[in-house]
C-alpha cells in the first residue's frame, strides 16, 4: 500500500510535515457508516482540525460525511487525508472513530490492539462482542462513558434527539394510512386530545415529554426513581402526570394510551421487558409504541429492530416503531451533537493513549467494554454471561 506525501515508519504511514511529532502521534480514522439509512459520521471537519492541531493524523474514507452535509473538501481543508476505501482506513488507523457498531462485513477489517471508539450496544449483540474479543481490539463504547457526576455524556445528545423524534414519529404512524388509530394527538377544540404514555423518565423520556407537551397531548410519565419523578413534576407542573412505575400502573396506562414511548435504560445492560406481549391485547387497536430502547434489546417483549426503510410492523393490532438508529434520520443535527459530546474523550485517548487515559479518567475507564480479549464492563459481562475482568488489573 502506498500513500502520497507520506513516509513509512515502523509499519505505519505519517504525513511528512508531522515527522517531528512522531512520538506523540496517534493515527485516527473514520469510515462511512454501513447501517441502513445511517448518514451520521464519526468525525466532523471541526474535530479533524482539532486533532490535527494537536499533532495527530486523520484519515477519512471518501464520502464518509456526505450524508451529514460534510463533503470531502471540508475534511481536506481541515487537515485530513481522504482514502478511497474503508480497508485503507482500518489498515492504517490506531483508533477508528465511528457512530454505530461495526456491521458483520467490517469485523475482519479490525486488527489486534486497534482502538474502536463508537456506540457498541453489546448486551443484545453477542455476535459482535465475540468478534471484538477474538480480534483482541480495545473497544470503547460511547454509551457507557461517564462524567464526573456519573451521567452518560456521550449518550445524552442522542437520547435528546431520539426523545423528540419519538413523538414526531409516533404522531405520524398513528395516522390511519399506516395502520394507526387515525387521531390527532393534540386534538382540536371540541375533540379530546390523544394520550401519550412515556415509560422511563431519563433524558430520552424527558425530551419525549417536552415534545409531547409541545403538541398539547395528554402526557403521563412513569419512572421508578421518586427523586426523578419529583424533579419532572417541578419541570412540567400540571402539564405531565407522573406515576411511580409498577406493573399495575403500566397496565392501567396502556389501556388508555394512544402512543406509548419506551425509554428505559440500564447502561451497558439489556433493557427489562416492562411491557409483555399479553399486555398488547389490553391496548386500543391502532395504538402506537415507539421503543427508543431497542438498541439495548427494547423494553417491549414484542419489539424487534426495524430500519428506516421499513420502520413499523403491527402485532395484536398495535403499531410498533423500533428503528435502531433513530437519530440517523436527522444526520446533520445528530452528527454535530454527537461530535460535541464524544470529542473530549476521543482527544484524551489520542493524546494520552487509552491505558493512560483510563487511569486518569474513570469515565474513560467505564467506556471500555472489551480490552484485548477480556470483557471489562460489569453490565455487559452480566448480560452476555462473560467473566468480568477489571480493566485496571490489565493495564
Amino acid at each position: 500500500m502506498c500513500y502520497n506525501n507520506c513516509v513509512s515508519f515502523v509499519g505505519k504511514y505519517f504525513p511528512l510535515g508531522n515527522l517531528s511529532l512522531l512520538e506523540n502521534i496517534m493515527i485516527i480514522g473514520t469510515t462511512r457508516e454501513l447501517k441502513n439509512h445511517e448518514y451520521r459520521v464519526g468525525l466532523t471537519p471541526d474535530n479533524v482540525m482539532a486533532y490535527v492541531a494537536a499533532g495527530h493524523t486523520v484519515y477519512v474514507e471518501t464520502m464518509a460525511g456526505e450524508g451529514a452535509g460534510f463533503p470531502d473538501e471540508e475534511y481536506v481543508a481541515a487537515g485530513a487525508t481522504i482514502l478511497s476505501t474503508p480497508d485503507e482506513v482500518y489498515t492504517i488507523a490506531d483508533m477508528i472513530v465511528k457512530v454505530k457498531e461495526p456491521e458483520e462485513c467490517e469485523y475482519d477489517k479490525l486488527r489486534e490492539g486497534q482502538i474502536l471508539y463508537t456506540y457498541l450496544h453489546l448486551a443484545p449483540n453477542p455476535g459482535l462482542a465475540e468478534a471484538l474479543m477474538k480480534k483482541n481490539v480495545k473497544a470503547v463504547a460511547f454509551e457507557t462513558i461517564t462524567d464526573e457526576q456519573g451521567n452518560l455524556p456521550c449518550l445524552r445528545p442522542m437520547s435528546q434527539i431520539a426523545g423528540r423524534l419519538s413523538i414526531q414519529e409516533g404522531a405520524k404512524y398513528i395516522e390511519r394510512s399506516y395502520g394507526g388509530r387515525g387521531i390527532l394527538l393534540g386534538g382540536v377544540p371540541g375533540v379530546e386530545r390523544g394520550e401519550i404514555v412515556i415509560i422511563g423518565g431519563g433524558i430520552a423520556g424527558t425530551y419525549a415529554a417536552k415534545a409531547a407537551v409541545g403538541i398539547d397531548a395528554e402526557v403521563t410519565l412513569l419512572d421508578v426513581n421518586p427523586n426523578r419523578l419529583a424533579y419532572l413534576e417541578d419541570i412540567f407542573g400540571a402539564s405531565v402526570t407522573t406515576l411511580y412505575s409498577t406493573e399495575a400502573n403500566i397496565v392501567k396506562c396502556l389501556k388508555e394510551a394512544d402512543l406509548v414511548i419506551g425509554s428505559v435504560l440500564i447502561p451497558g445492560g439489556k433493557t427489562p421487558k416492562l411491557v409483555r406481549r399479553e399486555h398488547l391485547k389490553l391496548m386500543k387497536k391502532g395504538a402506537v409504541v415507539v421503543d427508543i430502547a431497542i438498541d439495548q434489546g427494547g423494553c417491549f417483549e414484542s419489539s424487534h429492530v426495524t430500519t428506516h426503510d421499513n420502520p413499523v410492523y403491527i402485532e395484536e393490532g398495535v403499531v410498533h416503531y423500533c428503528v435502531g438508529n433513530m437519530p440517523g434520520a436527522v444526520p446533520h443535527t445528530s452528527t454535530i451533537a454527537l461530535a460535541n459530546a464524544t470529542f473530549r474523550y476521543g482527544k484524551m485517548i489520542a493524546d494520552m493513549g487509552l491505558e493512560a487515559a483510563a487511569k486518569a479518567n474513570t469515565g474513560v475507564k467505564n467506556g471500555v467494554n472489551i480490552y484485548l480479549g477480556k470483557c471489562v464492563n460489569a453490565n455487559v459481562a452480566s448480560s452476555l454471561g462473560y467473566e468480568y475482568t477489571d480493566l485496571y488489573t490489565l493495564i
